[in-house]
């Protein structure tokens, strides 16, 4: 994908879902009318991405960083809409200049954890991602 080197704040699902649980059983209204920002606690690129998933599976995990015309292309071949293909090159735009590598400490402030590292995601889910 043409994301390059920028980096991206990974959440894992668990975090998500831990805060969701919280936020909807809590009794009291300290969440209503609130929107939350849920992050990872790093921001990491693809390249650094598929380092930790090759670290934990055990096999190369490469991250290729495509020309963006490339990507168009292949998308458009896959039979892709015009519109579509438009905005996922905007969300790779928005990679490439860091725009995803926000962290926050919702995940913290609601359950009382620090979120699950990338690497530790791909620990737990080695033998799947296998």
């Amino acid at each position: 994908m043409p994301a390059g080197d920028g980096k991206i704040s990974f959440v894992d699902a668990r975090d998500i879902a831990a805060v969701a649980a919280r936020v909807i059983t809590e009794n009291g209204s300290q969440h209503e009318n609130k929107v939350y920002e849920i992050t990872g606690q790093e921001a990491l690129s693809f390249g650094q991405a598929a380092e930790i998933l090759s670290n934990e599976i055990g096999r190369t995990i490469s991250y290729v960083n495509i020309p963006k015309e490339d990507a168009r292309k292949g998308m458009k071949t896959a039979g892709m809409e015009d519109w579509l293909i438009g905005a996922i090159m905007e969300a790779y735009g928005g990679w490439r200049a860091g725009h995803a590598s926000k962290m926050t400490d919702v995940v913290k402030q609601i359950t009382g954890r620090m979120p699950i590292l990338f690497a530790q995601f791909a620990k737990d889910y080695a033998e799947v991602l296998r």
